[in-house]
């Protein structure tokens, strides 16, 4: 059958490659970097950060409805998609993904060592290689598509549930949280932006759609559980940053000054103590792990087809991955400078990626088989488009500050 041909997936099949292709973009998301920088934010901002996320989360909505939508129908991953709107186009953001795609996977690498470290105490080399290992076991299966819908599914639950009870545990004033989420104290706008692009920037714009196409569901037929799952996907992450951000409230507002490089692990400590820094190893590890698979196999479905064969494909994940555990093993960390670099492309990506999708959309409904994309969800991704616009401005202002 022609990849490219609307199907209709069978309603069981449908719902289990759905709900991977949810966790893979939500649990892309939450890593490392998302936990750091909810914590820094919490911290800075206080219960006003609850206006920030449900701002974030509903342009984020806005985002990924579109992505979602017209990567499924068009039966295309996006750079696919991306060389028949323009010729080069696809390439040139397969190029921006996957440059961006390793420099991070080195860092999730890092997170995973630190995540073991704080579980076990191991060193955290030890821990970042027993990680990518697991990992490349995972795409190694013989059923390498059922294992990787269902680690991160499975450790999206355990993230969200070890929050749930610390968030519990730190008693935030959930009050103050709820009144700010409509009437902040405090509004920062490059705080709202930094989320933004936390959350559906780089790679992970991308992690559950071509993930959905992988899993045979596509097609106009499937629009409805298409659009269904990329919100939920959002949800998802959402829940887990407010989560994260009552327990860091619960514990800041109860007096606890968080002063050392690590914030949200002093933080979990203060909360639960000795079993509460034991669960902040649990949830990094978790959160850097799923993100070192997201990125991989994202990554990795830039430089390759639809019609690529998954056996083919697994092994070039398997590739990624140790190249960037070598990587990290002779390195220990991610160089700075180049996570940077690898940020300020990802502030690229977006807004151009985005604007060969909803071109795709708007004048090729050829692409689209014909379908007549709605009005409404052409002009909300059109809004959403023009604060990536923002984003990436920051980004290149970003760079261009490096450079002097």
């Amino acid at each position: 059958m022609d990849k490219t041909t609307p199907t209709k997936v069978r309603p069981n099949f449908q719902r289990t490659a759905m709900l991977g292709a949810m966790f893979l973009m939500a649990t892309s998301a939450i890593g490392p970097g998302f936990i750091t920088q909810t914590t820094v934010f919490t911290v800075q901002l206080g219960a006003a950060f609850a206006f920030a996320i449900l701002l974030s989360v509903l342009v984020d909505i806005a985002v990924q409805l579109n992505v979602w939508r017209i990567i499924g129908i068009s039966g295309m991953r996006a750079h696919e998609l991306g060389n028949k709107v323009l010729p080069g186009a696809g390439w040139i953001l397969a190029a921006l993904v996957f440059l961006g795609g390793v420099v991070f996977n080195i860092g999730n690498i890092a997170g995973t060592g630190l995540g073991v470290n704080a579980m076990m105490g191991l060193d955290p080399k030890i821990g970042g290689a027993a990680s990518a290992l697991v990992a490349i076991l995972i795409f190694l299966s013989k059923k390498a598509g059922m294992a990787l819908d269902r680690i991160v599914v499975l450790l999206g639950a355990v993230m969200i549930l070890l929050m749930l009870y610390v968030a519990i545990v730190a008693a935030p004033p959930l009050g103050e949280a709820l009144k700010n989420t409509v009437l902040p104290e405090e509004v920062d706008f490059l705080v709202i932006t930094t989320l933004i692009g936390g959350t559906v920037g780089g790679y992970i714009t991308y992690a559950g759609a071509h993930r959905m196409l992988d899993s045979g569901a596509h097609g106009v037929e499937n629009v409805k559980a298409i659009s269904r799952s990329s919100i939920l996907g959002i949800i998802v992450t959402g829940i887990m940053r407010v989560l994260l951000f009552l327990a860091i409230l619960g514990v800041v507002s109860g007096g606890v000054a968080l002063t050392s490089d690590n914030m949200a692990a002093e933080a979990f400590g203060a909360a639960a103590g000795e079993i509460g820094m034991r669960m902040f190893g649990v949830v990094l590890w978790a959160a850097a792990l799923t993100s070192v698979i997201g990125a991989a196999y994202t990554s990795v479905s830039f430089i390759t087809r639809t019609t690529t064969s998954e056996r083919k494909r697994n092994l070039i994940i398997v590739a990624f991955i140790a190249v960037c555990a070598v990587i990290y093993l002779l390195l220990g960390q991610a160089p700075q400078q180049l996570l940077i670099f690898a940020g300020a492309f990802n502030g690229l990506i977006l807004p151009f990626g985005l604007a060969v999708l909803l071109w795709a959309a708007w004048r090729r409904r050829d692409l689209l088989h014909g379908y007549v994309y709605p009005t409404w969800l052409l002009v909300l991704g059109a809004a959403a488009w023009l604060l990536t616009l923002y984003l990436g401005w920051n980004s290149l202002a970003g760079l261009a500050e490096m450079w002097g």
